[in-house]
């Protein structure tokens, strides 16, 4: 076992990256760095950092955003990154649409366990959304006494899918800490793209949504809302474990009675194709790179850790708490002023915009009459000005993005929009 295994306790290991030393074909002009934090005994958590690189600005006045996957398992320093919004795509390539253009990029595998993120014994997994938070803090308190030159600039936490039920929870803790002081940081908000915020509104929309696109006919329609009920049942009656099992068998119903259509798009018959044989393909090649050519890049990695190695472990140590919604805290975040940005994809079936909507309905926010009055607002496409990429509203401290053509992965479908999006809710644009 190499020495690496561990990392001293609550440090952070920072390394600067020369570009020539690279060895990728298309190394990186901006600076980067990356490390471990040890946020428990027996749990290291890995980050990497991406300074924004603009030829109009220094990455001193630009904002840091954080962001984080789904899952829980998904890795924001594999998926994130070189899937979606990372300055190299999955080929080394750079990316047109990447957010580094306008902020800073923070990368955090989480929960422990996730990417390159690791613990060393089962018994510390995170079981729940409070211990994930609970671990960030450690993580956050850590970076920002390392970097302070980042304590005073706009700090934001986005987020896509299960990672937004994180980031809810994440923000709530961080809002506390920073009015304590025992946290230095500019927090300016926190944005939850197509995020299990309300999981139960999301199964039981299911039905209905693909019943609206013709996806389902009448028979199907029974069968799907059957199964979404049995869920509903299990919440209900406090059954979370339950429900999580009940959910899985619910998306098998919806795979079979709707002819394969994809859990994360609904899409036409082409790209579905692609989706389901191609989309394999690119999970594999994901793992391949990041644990080849990055993780001989990082050289902080321990012997024993493969990046995705623990993801199933982690699922299902947070299986318990899956199924369990967190409006409330959504709710607690806009009381204590905080600015919150719900965004979500129009073809996105598992976490399906009508299901948001639903949610976002039951909040008890002062201000969500006003809100629901107010009509949405179009924005042009970047890509193609003059046609419709997006709907959007705003009152006070919460915004909801409507993106059109995308499904659950916004930056990955709609990149131009997307970043037109980031530096809208940045206060870039």
């Amino acid at each position: 076992m190499m020495g690496l295994t561990k990392t001293s306790a609550c440090s952070v290991v920072l390394l600067l990256v020369v570009a020539i030393d690279t060895g990728f074909s298309n190394p990186l002009k901006s600076k980067e760095s990356w490390g471990y934090v040890d946020v428990r005994e027996g749990a290291h958590m890995f980050w990497w950092l991406y300074y924004a690189d603009s030829p109009s600005a220094s990455y001193s006045q630009l904002p840091l955003v954080m962001w984080l996957q789904g899952g829980p398992g998904g890795s924001g320093c594999g998926f994130g990154n070189f899937e979606e919004i990372g300055p190299l795509d999955r080929d080394l390539e750079p990316r047109k649409n990447s957010w580094v253009q306008y902020s800073s990029v923070l990368f955090v595998d989480n929960p422990v366990g996730t990417g390159f993120s690791y613990t060393d014994s089962d018994e510390a997994f995170a079981t729940d959304v409070a211990t994930v938070a609970s671990d960030m803090l450690v993580l956050l308190k850590q970076f920002f006494n390392k970097e302070e030159q980042f304590q005073s600039v706009p700090f934001y936490i986005f987020s896509e899918s299960y990672g937004g039920k994180m980031a809810a929870a994440i923000s709530l803790e961080l809002t506390k800490a920073v009015e304590k002081g025992t946290l230095k940081c500019n927090f300016a908000g926190v944005a939850l793209g197509d995020s299990w915020i309300s999981p139960l509104d999301s199964v039981m929309t299911w039905g209905p949504y693909l019943y609206s696109t013709s996806l389902l006919d009448d028979y199907g329609l029974r069968e799907v809302s059957s199964a979404a009920e049995a869920v509903k049942q299990a919440v209900d009656q406090g059954q979370y474990l339950k429900a999580t099992e009940l959910w899985s068998v619910t998306e098998s119903v919806v795979e079979q009675v709707s002819g394969g259509v994809c859990l994360l798009s609904v899409v036409p018959p082409t790209a579905l194709l692609m989706r389901h044989h191609i989309s394999p393909l690119h999970r594999q090649s994901l793992s391949q790179l990041m644990n080849g050519p990055i993780r001989k890049k990082l050289g902080i990695i321990p012997q024993n850790v493969t990046w995705g190695g623990q993801a199933e472990a982690v699922f299902s140590s947070m299986s318990g708490d899956f199924m369990k919604p967190v409006v409330d805290v959504v709710d607690q975040l806009l009381d204590a002023g905080v600015n919150v940005t719900v965004y979500n994809g129009q073809l996105d079936l598992i976490v399906d915009t009508m299901g948001q909507e639903q949610w976002v309905k039951q909040l008890k926010w002062v201000g969500l009459q006003s809100f629901s009055q107010m009509k949405w607002t179009a924005l042009d496409d970047p890509a193609f000005p003059g046609v419709t990429g997006a709907f959007y509203k705003t009152y006070k401290n919460f915004s909801f993005y409507w993106i059109l053509k995308a499904g659950h992965m916004i930056p990955s479908d709609q990149g131009p929009m997307a970043l037109q999006m980031l530096k809208m809710i940045t206060q870039q644009d």
